[in-house]
């Protein structure tokens, strides 16, 4: 099993000598027939699934009087994957979970039963919530026939953008994520930052996953993420999205996958990023494209060429520096109908991220991500994970400078449950980021400078490669925040 990264471009080059600054070129094509099965022949990516259906979002579970009273069954399921029957582990039987929609200052009550024959729980990417008791806790874990309430606070300063979940089982989170247990969350609010204009604007979740399938049944040993895969959005391979010429608006795009990464573009058109990992940025920024690790996320605003046609939203071929991803179409763009009316560029949002004095910086630490992943010895500083190990404890009130470097010769995403950061540098390089986030790419034989405040909440939680593959093989750590 091997890995992805990559770099923002046209914002302050993330591992510039890596990125490709891709652009879609116009499909010129007419969209597939829906009923003609694809033409794949490498194993694992011939299963009859059909191009060209209509774009579909997930099902969505909204809040109701301050709560979003939800339930979630994990189960082994056949399930539709672009009109094909495959077999997955997923929730509620489907591919692609249930979009969760609920707003700062509410509950999220979440009943999950497992229904699988191994243990299972659940994360919620992103989330600035409570790691302990029935909240983000994954150290809970839901043995097979049990079920698990969860009750999960969202603070009424709870930043609005888009989050997601899935299963973060210790040793089994690839297999079970990559059979399908990941869905989108999303925290309401983010249109009210917009000028008003933009506030009603058609708004799309688009949830990136890949699958590989073998015997009729989504792989889930000894997953190799650079053999050929099949990419969807929202589970559906090159599905159609209807806009106007001229028209804009709001994509949540969210790598809700196990291990590989995008490199997303759209027709040669500029995504402006309003939110990034689930952050309102400080000032929207303009890219060409936007690479995408498991776990990351980009609100964007997009505008549609003003010529009719088929474009292309596509995934560019990158170079990681163990896998070699080719440009993969993802979704097709008809644009068509009447020119829809021209919106202003956005150059600020109209609510600001709230400013946050700088601090003394209590604690400096590094942590060195290294290991093989052809013998799975991976780890940190040298020790694979042990749930029972404490390997840093912050106190509560405090911020932290972490050095966080990569001895290895790809690229690993760091990521860390319930508070987010802020990248200072990259390879000694000042950093301009555009907020916080959760989620950064670590360049190989490379090296990040993090800054973090411990400021709400105490509790053990972890951070780690968020490839799921390095993870379940070593590649996290445990942190306590103490009062």
């Amino acid at each position: 099993m091997e890995k992805v990264g990559g770099c923002r471009v046209l914002h302050c080059l993330l591992l510039a000598s890596s990125c490709i600054a891709g652009a879609c070129e116009e499909s010129g094509g007419e969209t597939d027939d829906e009923s003609e099965p694809s033409s794949a022949s490498d194993s694992g990516t011939d299963f009859g699934y059909a191009t060209g259906l209509p774009l579909v979002e997930p099902e969505e579970l909204r809040s109701g009087e301050g709560i979003l009273a939800a339930e979630l069954i994990s189960q082994t399921a056949d399930v539709d994957v672009s009109g094909a029957t495959v077999r997955g582990t997923v929730y509620n039987g489907a591919f692609v979970g249930p979009t969760l929609r609920l707003s700062p200052g509410e509950s999220l009550h979440l009943s999950l039963e497992n229904r699988l024959e191994q243990g299972t729980n659940i994360h919620y990417h992103g989330m600035h919530v409570s790691p302990s008791g029935n909240s983000d806790n994954i150290f809970l874990m839901i043995d097979p026939g049990a079920t698990q309430d969860y009750v999960v606070d969202i603070p009424d300063n709870h930043e609005a953008a888009t989050f997601w979940y899935h299963s973060h089982m210790h040793f089994d989170s690839e297999s079970q994520v990559f059979g399908g247990l990941s869905g989108v969350l999303i925290v309401e609010g983010l249109e009210q930052r917009l000028p008003a204009p933009h506030r009603d604007v058609t708004q799309h979740v688009l949830a990136l996953k890949d699958l590989q399938v073998e015997n009729g049944s989504i792989v889930a040993d000894n997953i190799d993420s650079n053999a050929p895969t099949v990419r969807t959005v929202n589970g559906l391979v090159e599905p159609v999205l209807d806009m106007r010429p001229g028209e804009t608006q709001l994509w949540r795009i969210a790598n809700i996958g196990a291990d590989i990464f995008y490199d997303v573009a759209f027709a040669a058109r500029f995504f402006t990023v309003i939110a990034e990992d689930g952050n309102p940025v400080e000032r929207p920024f303009t890219a060409q494209n936007l690479v995408m690790p498991p776990g990351k996320r980009f609100d964007v605003l997009v505008t549609a060429p003003g010529e009719p046609g088929e474009y292309a939203f596509e995934t560019v071929s990158y170079d990681q520096g163990g896998d070699q991803y080719p440009q993969t179409t993802l979704m097709r763009v008809a644009v068509q109908g009447d020119t829809a009316p021209a919106l202003p560029p956005v150059t600020a949002l109209m609510i600001e991220p709230a400013a946050v004095a700088p601090a003394a910086v209590a604690e400096h630490r590094e942590f060195v991500f290294s290991g093989d992943d052809t013998t799975h010895n991976l780890a940190i500083n040298g020790m694979p994970f042990d749930m029972d190990r404490i390997d840093a404890r912050p106190k509560l009130g405090t911020v932290e400078e972490w050095t966080v470097k990569n001895a290895t010769s790809e690229q690993h995403p760091f990521h860390i449950h319930v508070n987010d950061f802020r990248v200072l540098s990259v390879n000694g390089v000042p950093y301009a980021a555009a907020g916080e986030q959760d989620t950064v790419i670590l360049p190989p034989e490379g090296e990040v400078v993090i800054r973090i405040a411990f400021l709400d909440f105490t509790g053990k939680f972890v951070f780690h490669c968020h490839i799921l593959g390095h993870e379940d093989g070593g590649m996290m750590a445990t942190v306590e925040v103490v009062p």
